[in-house]
């Protein structure tokens, strides 16, 4: 028995520290969590009384055509809002810290630059973009006709065909910050022992970084890929900055963070379904965490195994 109880003893002083980190996530996000969560299996009643109604809100959600439709539309956005950002935000990251990890005098100057726009409000950056694609008064034409490519410049953020991709990429220039400061960091980690080692074997430099430098940063490149499928998921600022709760043109870059907006608060003369948003925040919650589980399952499994 007494070996029993130290074996699960806690430390006073770990208690003190951890309680209120502990407390305050609790209060703001376990509790909201949950309530949400208990939320979308009720219904509001005239007088705003709540009935317990089971899945009725999720089975409505993909029956009733007034929300399945924009539900799958939502989720189709959304993955290809995070396939652009995990296929040119996250490789240009990789790039941009993989030079930066070269050295050289102005590195600190070329991070800072790289990372500020990460740090600046996203209600600023909204603005100021929309401002440099306008085709009226915006600088981008310009830009691109001293370039020669003049002729490629159009209403990329009032047309529903370029308008998500455009966004897409805005959101990858304000973020690319993170992915080069994570890889960054995993490559000033690596012992410079191991480069040494393969220029002395004749091994280039492009063959040091892929067969020396990226298996071990492997870790850091799966972690920097379930950041950004969560972060994408969660994504809605942007969008409701440039493009509204109605995220137009003809809801083209409509995402599961403004679908779920419009349906909890409403919109125009459209009153907000509580429940109902409830259900839409439950499903990217799930959604969020089936792609966290495949991570913990399937890629960081395979890393061990590489590692071992």
């Amino acid at each position: 028995m007494q070996a029993s109880k130290r074996r699960f003893h806690i430390p006073m002083h770990v208690l003190v520290f951890l309680a209120p980190a502990v407390l305050l996530y609790t209060l703001f996000m376990v509790i909201p969590l949950i309530n949400s969560l208990r939320l979308s299996f009720f219904e509001l009643g005239p007088q705003n009384q709540q009935s317990f109604v089971g899945l009725e809100n999720y089975v409505r959600l993909f029956s009733d055509s007034n929300f399945a439709t924009f539900f799958w539309r939502a989720l189709r956005n959304n993955f290809i809002f995070f396939a652009v950002h995990m296929l040119v935000q996250n490789p240009i990251g990789l790039l941009l810290a993989g030079l930066l990890a070269e050295g050289g005098r102005l590195r600190n100057f070329f991070r800072t630059i790289i990372f500020m726009p990460t740090v600046l409000s996203v209600v600023i950056i909204g603005f100021i973009w929309q401002l440099i694609l306008n085709p009226l008064w915006g600088v981008a034409e310009g830009m691109l006709d001293a370039v020669g490519l003049g002729a490629w410049f159009g209403p990329w953020l009032g047309k529903p065909e370029t308008a998500l991709v455009t966004v897409s990429l805005i959101s990858v220039w304000q973020f690319v910050g993170i992915p080069m400061i994570l890889f960054y960091a995993a490559l000033i980690g690596i012992p410079e022992e191991l480069e040494e080692a393969a220029r002395v074997d004749g091994a280039t430099a492009w063959d040091t970084f892929w067969r020396i430098k990226f298996p071990i940063i492997l870790p850091t490149v799966g972690i920097v890929g379930v950041l950004t499928f969560v972060g994408n998921f969660n994504a809605f600022d942007l969008i409701y900055t440039m493009k509204g709760a109605n995220a137009g043109p003809d809801f083209s870059t409509d995402i599961m963070g403004t679908f779920f907006y419009r349906t909890f608060f409403g919109q125009q003369l459209q009153l907000g379904n509580p429940t109902m948003g409830a259900t839409v925040a439950a499903m990217m919650f799930l959604i969020i965490l089936t792609g966290v589980l495949l991570y913990m399952l399937l890629w960081a499994r395979r890393v061990q195994t590489y590692d071992l």
